[in-house]
């Protein structure tokens, strides 16, 4: 039994339908993947500069880490409080910010 000619074109028709209808459905089921992945890679490269600055902050805080032991930090700490040796006499200079702003250059 021979199929008629338009019988034909609507099965290929009804067939090219239907793998459109596939190749649709395969393309909408990636999108949602696709996403997270672009998600994800966007993520990655934040935590990363996070991460990069923190190793940097660690490293400025192990180095006055290291100072904070010495007697040179110590005593600049003390002094930068107001503490003095014995015997010293404490002098408190005042204007003289505004000594250095008229005489900045």
């Amino acid at each position: 039994m021979a199929r008629s000619p338009r019988a034909s074109r609507r099965s290929f028709a009804i067939l090219r339908l239907l793998g459109v209808a596939v190749v649709l459905a395969i393309a909408i089921g990636y999108v949602q993947p696709v996403r997270a992945y672009f998600s994800a890679k966007s993520d990655v490269a934040v935590h990363r500069a996070e991460k990069a600055a923190l190793v940097r902050k660690q490293q400025t805080l192990k180095q006055r880490l290291a100072l904070a032991g010495t007697a040179e930090f110590v005593e600049r700490e003390a002094r930068r409080i107001g503490l003095v040796k014995p015997g010293e006499r404490l002098f408190i200079v005042g204007g003289v910010e505004g000594w250095k702003r008229s005489h900045v250059r």
